[in-house]
């Protein structure tokens, strides 16, 4: 029960950090038109949805759920990887101007906390509750931390006179995705 409750409070939290976060850089991508932070918004939408999986999988109280919900997490990272691989070669090849440099460069930062934040409370109760699934999960939100200052690289280069850096930027952000997909896929696998 206490096992179920942590769980549940841990993918709660995460969720709503993520949310708020991914929210912001809504409104900032379609200011802004950055494929770099549509690519980093994309996964971190994804991230918030595979909170969704696991609190199920905790209030059911099921090792089987929770291992089909790491699973979920790491298609929803592998969704997330080509959908913005995919948006990164459309501006390659369409390139579109970049406006609202300073808010493109705030969104960074944003989902760099957000990220941050989320990880934390995933690997402190995926540690406290012995869970593989919120442990990779929250790993995934560490790099991911990482990933979104690419979103504030971008808003300066694309400043100094590189625009062709901002999809650049959104397929280095892509294979480091997919790097995430494999790291996490190897931790739900052993755990299984």
């Amino acid at each position: 029960m206490k096992r179920s409750r942590g769980g549940v409070r841990a993918v709660t939290g995460s969720l709503l950090v993520l949310g708020l976060a991914a929210l912001v850089q809504t409104v900032i991508v379609l200011a802004s038109g950055s494929v770099a932070l549509l690519a980093d918004l994309i996964h971190n939408f994804g991230d918030a949805s595979t909170a969704i999986p696991l609190g199920v999988a905790f209030a059911l109280r099921s090792p089987r759920a929770e291992r089909w919900a790491g699973l979920f997490v790491v298609a929803a990272i592998f969704v997330s990887a080509c959908v913005a691989g995919f948006e990164s070669v459309l501006r390659l090849v369409e390139p579109q101007k970049i406006d609202a440099l300073g808010a493109l460069a705030a969104a960074g930062v944003i989902g760099f906390l957000g990220n941050w934040i989320a990880a934390s409370i995933r690997l402190r109760a995926g540690e406290r509750l012995d869970s593989p699934a919120l442990v990779a999960d929250g790993h995934h939100a560490r790099a991911d931390a990482y990933v979104s200052l690419g979103v504030v690289a971008s808003a300066a280069v694309v400043a100094i006179g590189v625009p062709v850096a901002d999809p650049l930027i959104g397929l280095a952000i892509t294979l480091i995705i997919l790097r995430i997909t494999w790291q996490s896929w190897s931790t739900v696998r052993a755990a299984a």
